[in-house]
């Protein structure tokens, strides 16, 4: 199975939304089922097969999630972060500003669910096959 080292290794090659699909396919080769992202402070939970799972301690300090959800700004907040323009931190900060409170990536669907503090879905989108 897959340590937390292993993931801290293939998340530092990230720079930018656009070296994710490359991270989400290293880490799938781990073993890794899917992983649950708190942007309240940067806090994950890596879940593999037979109820496996590594926690991974907050990165930053506690920021507020918005409270009003607004599906625009975070299909803002990702294009751009997409193209390379926002770093990660900067990505968390405008995706809580925009409601999100969680987002799950799953390796097997291939998909980034992003989640609201109630448990509602602002958006799911397809994690683009790596060429």
């Amino acid at each position: 199975m897959f340590t937390l080292q292993q993931i801290k290794a293939a998340h530092a090659k990230v720079r930018t939304g656009v070296d994710f699909p490359n991270y989400v396919q290293e880490i799938k080769g781990l073993g890794l089922l899917y992983y649950e992202f708190f942007v309240s402070d940067g806090a994950t939970v890596y879940h593999g097969e037979n109820g496996y799972k590594v926690d991974a301690p907050p990165i930053y300090a506690h920021q507020e999630i918005g409270p009003q959800a607004s599906v625009d700004a975070l299909e803002h907040t990702i294009a751009i972060h997409q193209q390379g323009q926002t770093d990660f931190l900067t990505f968390c900060k405008q995706a809580a500003q925009a409601g999100v409170a969680r987002w799950i990536v799953d390796t097997e669907e291939m998909m980034c669910t992003y989640v609201t503090d109630d448990g509602g879905i602002l958006i799911e989108e397809p994690i683009p096959a790596v060429e």
